[in-house]
């Protein structure tokens, strides 16, 4: 047990913590003392934090973020813009932004629109090409047909399945992932690698620094190349006050020679699978997709691979078209914080906007901005059948408290919300009428939507989505269903402390 907490104590998420908080404690201390010696620097403070509000009031930026920040700066008017000007702004790297912009221009010709997928697809549904046309202008990822789709309902069965197909590479393995964690599963999937990697298979992994930091030792990547596995981090952390640790790498991609691929919820640790229980039953979820639409993933991958590296990877030579039998039409997409473009946010928002009967929704966390929430809002309003289903165990406390603020007007808009009793949601599913679909990494709540790289898979009349629609109906016998009368009950000061995280959630 000592042990444990002196290696807990030094280890390098703690000790980049004491070196930030070092550096804090000596900024806060010398503006202290300078302000405090000269009326003037106070009253120049204030004058740059007055300026700070006034650039923040004209950012074209989340209302919610841009309200977090101002709050701030009323509490604490003398170092509240300076505050903002080293935390807020959410600072993407620039070699980051330059990199992906590079990246993007790289694979233009590779991804480009089909003309008779799109004409065929605006003959079914004018709304759904609609929406397949906007992933391709503003996210630059094509729609594809040829395309089978397969819904994975569960950490286990995604183990099971991502083992299998594995097995089967001949060509190459990418894995990209925000979470790795020694354990059955990874250490599974690792031995397959190794054994692949060893028969001339190009493999390469890519992982988070922030997921990973206290899943991983302090030299997990380059004991993996001892294995043959290529390896690289990505946005490793480092100890600087004017962080930029919030642009994490959150997608979950496995590609395998072009001919398979998966996403969705699921990080590769035992927990996702439930060999470990630490939150209840995990309830994670994903899609296996095989045919042409396995291109986007790959040069996905591809592009943050070649972040920082001398040469470009051969893009043409790892996308040959593989076709599968048609089922229905197929998006594979990326977000990405490096540009204006929200575009996790407008797929979701699309969804909702176009239910006619119904839209099923999953995810962990429900930290809403005021345009997903009018939109959930007006939807029930409308008679439209809107059920969220949430966790009943959180991950997070705090975090959860923000999940239900938001509950009160939900439920008063005929919007139903389930939490899912035997344990945590972490699924990321929304289905709507039978017809529309998307499996992600994406989460509603802010970092997803605005912070984070995610990614999912936009579908239209493919099996997957029924699949999860009947997946989710019969889970809510598991789950809880939240009535107004019991939220009414809930302690008056609970519900303050609720408004209050909420007024902050853009900056959890």
């Amino acid at each position: 047990m000592k042990k444990r907490l002196i290696n807990t104590l030094f280890s390098k998420p703690m000790m980049t913590a004491y070196i930030i908080l070092f550096e804090l404690f000596l900024l806060y201390l010398l503006l202290s003392l300078l302000s405090a010696n000269s009326k003037t620097l106070t009253v120049v403070f204030k004058i740059i934090s007055i300026l700070v509000v006034i650039y923040i009031y004209n950012r074209h930026d989340n209302p919610g973020y841009k309200l977090a920040w101002i709050t701030i700066i009323l509490i604490v008017p003398t170092f509240g813009g300076l505050l903002y000007i080293m935390f807020g702004g959410k600072k993407v790297p620039k070699e980051l932004r330059r990199t992906v912009k590079d990246s993007k221009q790289h694979t233009e010709g590779l991804l480009v629109k089909k003309k008779e997928v799109m004409d065929q697809l605006k003959n079914e549904s004018l709304e759904a090409a609609k929406q397949a046309n906007y992933f391709m202008k503003y996210a630059g990822y094509p729609c594809y047909q040829k395309t089978q789709t397969t819904f994975i309902e569960s950490g286990e069965k995604y183990y099971e399945t991502m083992i299998t197909e594995l097995k089967k590479a001949e060509k190459f393995i990418f894995l990209e992932y925000f979470i790795l964690e020694e354990g059955k599963m990874l250490n599974d999937i690792l031995d397959i690698l190794e054994e692949k990697a060893k028969a001339g298979v190009d493999v390469r992994l890519l992982y988070d620094d922030a997921g990973c930091i206290v899943k991983v030792k302090e030299g997990f990547d380059a004991k993996l190349r001892k294995r043959g596995i290529q390896c690289k981090i990505f946005n490793p952390i480092t100890a600087r006050l004017a962080i930029q640790m919030n642009n994490r790498d959150h997608r979950k991609i496995t590609v395998i020679d072009n001919k398979v691929g998966f996403t969705g919820g699921i990080n590769l640790a035992d927990e996702y699978m439930n060999e470990k229980m630490v939150f209840g039953h995990w309830r994670d979820q994903g899609i296996m997709i095989k045919g042409e639409a396995v291109s986007n993933l790959t040069i996905m991958f591809l592009q943050f691979w070649d972040h920082g590296a001398n040469e470009k990877s051969d893009y043409v030579y790892f996308t040959p078209s593989f076709e599968a039998e048609d089922d229905g039409y197929v998006v594979p997409f990326s977000d990405s914080p490096t540009d204006d473009e929200s575009v996790g946010e407008s797929s979701h928002l699309n969804l909702i906007h176009s239910a006619k009967k119904y839209i099923y929704i999953q995810t962990p966390y429900l930290i809403l901005d005021n345009v997903m929430r009018d939109s959930l809002e007006l939807a029930g309003k409308n008679g439209i059948d809107v059920r969220i289903m949430v966790p009943a165990i959180p991950d997070k406390k705090l975090v959860n408290q923000v999940t239900k603020s938001n509950y009160q007007t939900l439920l008063e808009s005929n919007v139903r919300i389930y939490e899912y009793t035997p344990g945590f949601v972490h699924a990321k599913t929304l289905v709507s009428d039978d017809e529309l679909g998307i499996i992600g990494s994406i989460n509603l709540d802010y970092r997803s939507y605005f912070l984070h790289f995610e990614c999912g898979v936009w579908m239209y009349k493919s099996k997957a989505i029924e699949s999860c629609r009947d997946d989710f109906l019969k889970t809510l016998d598991s789950c809880h269903e939240i009535t107004i009368e019991e939220y009414m009950k809930t302690n008056v000061l609970l519900r303050i402390l609720r408004s209050i995280l909420n007024l902050f959630s853009p900056l959890l």
